[in-house]
Order: C-alpha cells, then structure tokens, then sequence
C-alpha cells in the first residue's frame, strides 16, 4: 500500500508485460462518460501519486449468513502467518493509517481510476455472487460492485481497524449488512476454503504484501473453477528510464512510510506467471500516481 504523493511530474515510457494469453495496451478514458479508449504508441501523461490498497484478511467467524466457512484445519495457521507478515502494531498508528486512506489524500487518484475500475467491475455482473476482496482497506472499490442484495463479500486486511471504513462503504453501496463479513488476514494466507468464491479483487495490494507468488497461489485456490481475478496494480516503470532511476532511490524510503508498499516489483510478470487459465492486462499511467507509474489492470480466469 502506499501514500501519495504530488511530486516528479515525470513522462517515462510505457512498460507492458505479455504471455501466450495475455492481451496487453494502454488504455486512456475517452469521451464517452465512464468509458475507455484503447490506443497505441500514447505518450504517458505525469504522474504523480497513488494510494495503494492494501492487502489480506481475518478469520471468517461464521456467525453471519454469508455461506462460505474458514476451514477449521487453517484457523491456527493463517494467524500465524497474519502474526509474522503484519506483526501488532500500535492501536494509533493503525487506526491513523485507516484515517488517512479514508481522507482526502486518496480521492484524488480514485477520481482519476474511477473509469477504469468502473469498466472493469462490469465484468462481475452476473458471474459473481460471492466475493472476495483482498486488502480492501477503507472499502473504495464497493461503490462499484456491491448493489446487489444477494452478494456475499468478505472484505480482508491486515489492519483490524480498516473494519469500520470498510462496513461503511458497504452500506453506502446498498450491500446488505449480513452480505458483508470483514476478515482480519494476510494474502499468503486466505482463510477461506478451496474453490469457495465466484471472484477475487485486488487492487493496489501485491506492492505491499511479503509474498507475491504465494498470495497469488492463494487467490486461485480460492477461486472456483473459471472464476475471475479483477486486478489494478502499480508496477516497476521500464529499465532505464528516470522514473525506474527514482524508484531505485526511493523504494526504501517507500516501504518504510507506506507500510511495506514496494515501488519496483514485475507485478505484471508475476500475474502472467502465476498459471492462470489466461490473462487479460492492459497498462496505464496516472496523471495523480507520480513514481507509483505504470499501473497494470485487468482480469484473470482460472
């Protein structure tokens, strides 16, 4: 996850990644309200910040009407695992981290993503009836999947006071409360059982995770059979470039104030690799994300 930023107005050059089933392009908002304009040999525009979502969830207490129990044989395991990746931290400096993506600072790259999450969650529309969302954080993707009386989503982050933001925005989005369970755990361990959702989101997630190949293999394990992986990730800019020469700099520094949010990983290259059935991904660069550029979306079947 990551906190913005409005500096380096930077123009670097366009990175896509590309398997034998993935389909790849840069992808501009057009005219047309809500949609997208897919076109080529775009010169990027700045780039200034992005707030990245976070990452996992907790235990899935089945008290609620939602369908889909926490195997029993992982109770133990995934909080070990949520222990060692996102050892306690202080009460004030998790409640200040939820504060800070539930404020101003983050809206203005929401407002900038809104087309292209908007043509993106469409894809849910009728495949999907249970949902996971992996670092859900304040819960600003809701708004443009869960008005659906009869979804079931379980909203996960490491961060127990995420829960509130989150629950929140799922009333706001006209999800019932019973259809909503907040589930305190890590991505490399997803206490949900084997092929239990229709789907799984994450967006601005894998930058801050311990481990990207296990937190992947974890969201296709609970994935059903042709179920869909929707993704919006920032990933490293193209080798030698000034934007990769500044997130060589800063990726420290980024990790320590934007709780473990790396600046330079392949994100793109690890979805392509991960062995789902295909990949559809497409590149963007955010006018709003400075050195969090490019940004990788799109969806994967399994």
């Amino acid at each position: 996850m990551l906190l913005h930023s409005s500096l380096f107005p930077l123009n670097p050059n366009t990175l896509c990644t590309s398997s034998h089933k993935t389909s790849t392009s840069i992808i501009t908002p057009s005219n047309h309200p809500g949609g997208l304009e897919k076109t080529s040999n775009h010169e990027p525009k700045p780039s200034r910040f992005c707030p990245c979502g976070r990452r996992h969830f907790l235990e899935a207490t089945a008290t609620g009407l939602l369908s889909v129990s926490v195997p029993p044989a992982n109770a133990s395991d995934y909080k070990t695992v949520l222990n060692r990746v996102h050892p306690p931290r202080p009460d004030w400096y998790e409640e200040f981290y939820a504060s800070v993506l539930n404020s101003d600072a983050t809206r203005s790259y929401e407002a900038e993503i809104a087309a292209y999450k908007s043509q993106l969650f469409t894809n849910l529309r009728g495949k999907a009836k249970r949902i996971l969302e992996i670092g859900i954080g304040t819960g600003p993707n809701l708004k443009y999947y869960a008005n659906d009386a009869d979804l079931e989503v379980f909203g996960m982050d490491p961060n127990v006071k995420m829960e509130r933001y989150a629950q929140e925005a799922a009333e706001a989005a006209g999800l019932l409360p019973t259809n909503f369970k907040f589930i305190q755990a890590v991505g490399e361990a997803i206490p949900l059982s084997d092929a239990s959702v229709d789907a799984v989101i994450g967006t601005l997630v894998l930058c801050s995770v311990a481990n990207v190949d296990q937190t992947l293999q974890e969201v296709k394990r609970v994935l059903r059979p042709g179920g869909l992986y929707l993704f919006v990730e920032h990933v490293a800019a193209k080798d030698g470039t000034l934007l990769r020469f500044l997130q060589n700099i800063l990726d420290p520094l980024q990790q320590t104030v934007a709780d473990g949010c790396h600046l330079t990983r392949e994100t793109g290259k690890k979805i392509n690799e991960a062995g789902f059935s295909g990949v559809e991904l497409s590149t963007a660069f955010l006018s709003n994300a400075a050195f969090v550029n490019p940004q990788v979306y799109g969806i994967a079947s399994k």
